[in-house]
């Protein structure tokens, strides 16, 4: 598919998107926001990293009310990177945030849209449904258009409207179709400050959808900014590489214009990650077509250096994206870790499953317990698994949703307690952390044992 060379520029405080100008890199805090002095602190270490664009969520009006005291404090220490507003289901505080911060991200699936159990909408009702949405997303365009505020449009595979999978599935076109009736309510009000996301926690899903919108925006002439990334990838070794294929496959094809790195550790992390993959891409793009469909690849030490198994991932996972199943292979100095990465990289690209998958979000100030702790002692408890699909999630907002295609969830919900769910339908409710991985392997076996 012919990408087009440059989308529109968004601009977001100090800062270019698209049009041409380098990507951004970006995170997102997991402090409190209530929380002012911890917040301030975890964006000025991520400002220090060489994160450009901080995202701070905000689920409720105390939240978005408290990003003035966080942007103030930030200004006043001499920080003066863009904030953006992390919106999940109150338009009201969407409105209060837009007059404060440079960006206002919403996600179509839970902004507007309605939970109502059903599984099918007449005509009637799909119109009447995108006039009530038209409604209620007026006034947030009115004030960014006053403030100068841009808006991200962040659809997620996980939490799609009833109204979406009603008609297209859970499926790529269902976030393309989501993020184009956004954008077209926008169009009909004239603002065009927009950033568009399509993400998955599955790598092959995102890289369809985003390519998917990519050549839709080339059809119709009209191409925004694109924020690209895999969520919920996790952490360690396994989330580099889901993130260095789903993030290096589009940028070298010339596809995003802002990346976040999703991982489960201090967000701080993510920064590093980012970079070593935009160095990756500029390294690749001076590869010759032939170099770059090689399947076979030769690394270098002992250990593989980061910086190789970025190139590595990268390069090989972007033809598995493309179709390629056979043929790969990658030698080095120590055959075993040539051969697990090699298994990573297939597992991570969903050809080949040899361990037990973990999704993870990164966590944020929504998150009810340690996140990290629980993913290590989850990975640690069950790791020979290769057909289990395990899910640790921070909050149960969109834990639940987020995590639909997982065999097994851990949700944390507060007060020291986790919601345990199989198939994402919850089948233990407040269960002790110190009990939970025991429940948790309960579970597990007993549906091994009705297989």
């Amino acid at each position: 598919m012919e990408i087009p060379a440059h989308s529109r520029t968004v601009r977001v405080g100090n800062l270019l998107m698209g049009g041409g100008h380098p990507v951004v890199i970006q995170s997102m805090t997991n402090t409190d926001t209530l929380d002012t002095e911890a917040t301030v602190a975890q964006c000025r270490r991520l400002f220090d990293s060489g994160c450009q664009l901080v995202r701070i969520t905000a689920p409720g009006l105390k939240e978005a009310r408290n990003l003035e005291n966080i942007k103030d404090r930030l200004r006043q220490k001499g920080y003066d990177g863009p904030l953006c507003a992390d919106i999940h289901f109150l338009p009201e505080a969407a409105l209060v945030a837009a007059q404060i911060v440079e960006k206002v991200r919403i996600n179509p699936g839970n902004y507007c849209d309605r939970k109502t159990g059903k599984t099918e909408f007449s005509q009637a009702e799909q119109e009447a449904e995108r006039e009530r949405i038209g409604q209620r997303i007026a006034p947030l365009l009115e004030t960014c258009r006053e403030h100068g505020t841009a808006i991200r449009i962040g659809v997620n595979q996980g939490s799609l409207s009833e109204r979406m999978t009603s008609l297209y599935g859970n499926t790529p076109l269902a976030m393309v179709e989501s993020a184009s009736e956004f954008i077209g309510i926008c169009r009909k009000t004239g603002f065009d400050q927009i950033v568009v996301s399509m993400k998955s926690s599955r790598v092959r899903i995102m890289d369809e959808a985003v390519r998917m919108f990519a050549g839709r925006m080339m059809q119709e002439g009209t191409t925004y900014p694109l924020h690209i990334g895999v969520t919920e990838a996790g952490d360690g070794q396994d989330a580099r590489l889901l993130s260095a294929i789903g993030i290096g496959s589009l940028l070298l094809d010339g596809i995003g214009d802002t990346i976040r790195v999703s991982l489960t550790e201090s967000p701080e992390n993510e920064i590093p990650v980012a970079r070593r993959i935009i160095r990756a891409v500029e390294r690749l793009r001076r590869l010759s077509p032939g170099q770059l469909a090689e399947k076979q690849t030769e690394t270098e030490g002992n250990p593989i250096p980061e910086d190789q198994k970025t190139e590595t991932a990268i390069r090989l996972g972007r033809l598995m994206l493309r179709g390629e199943r056979t043929g790969f292979c990658v030698k080095g100095e120590n055959p075993a870790e040539s051969q697990r990465l090699l298994d990573d990289i297939l597992q991570a690209a969903g050809l080949k499953s040899h361990k037990t998958r973990f999704i993870a979000c990164p966590s944020c100030g929504r998150t009810k317990y340690d996140i990290q702790k629980a993913l290590a002692q989850v990975k640690e408890r069950f790791p020979g698994h290769p057909d289990l699909t395990i899910a640790v999630m921070g909050c149960v907002v969109n834990g639940p949703g987020e995590m639909a295609d997982a065999d097994f969830g851990y949700i944390g919900c507060g007060n020291g307690k986790v919601n345990l769910y199989r198939k994402g339908v919850a089948v233990r409710l407040n269960v002790p952390e110190n009990e939970a991985l025991g429940e948790l392997e309960k579970l597990i076996a007993g549906n091994t044992a009705h297989e």
